[in-house]
């Protein structure tokens, strides 16, 4: 009779070594969305802009203007749809028109059921190399 001890001894490790609180293993974490990459010849401004209500039609465009602002040539262009969220853009460019023009600003806007609603105050872009611009806030249009 001496071993049903020790036999109940070794079940009662062995029921708590089961027991032991392990946290359960973690969900693999989804791949992160594959961006394609710039053509050797192409850079390009990114970032989010935000304020831009859902639904809405956004478009960003990077211009050469003239001493008075006015528009001389377009150096790139992306429409998006707004999300009610942050939105993220990638706005590609030829660097080699670039450096072409003397003044180069970043315009942007928003319409929603046909009427402009937001505007992105002009930003100048100092050079012709990729650049994350972060978040922009659009404002509404006058």
């Amino acid at each position: 009779m001496p071993l049903q001890p020790l036999i109940i001894l070794s079940l009662l490790a062995l029921l708590t070594a089961c027991a032991s609180d392990n946290p359960p293993p973690a969900k693999p974490t989804p791949p992160a969305p594959v961006q394609a990459p710039l053509p050797a010849y192409q850079r390009e401004l990114s970032g989010s802009l935000l304020n831009v209500p859902n639904e809405a039609d956004v478009e960003l465009a990077l211009l050469a203007v003239d001493e008075r602002g006015r528009p001389q040539a377009l150096l790139g262009n992306i429409q998006l749809r707004g999300t009610g969220n942050p939105l993220a853009f990638r706005l590609p460019f030829n660097p080699e028109t670039f450096n072409k023009h003397s003044r180069i600003e970043l315009h942007g806007r928003a319409n929603q059921a046909g009427r402009l609603i937001l505007r992105l105050p002009e930003l100048p872009i100092a050079h012709g190399e990729t650049q994350a611009l972060g978040e922009l806030r659009l404002v509404p249009a006058p």
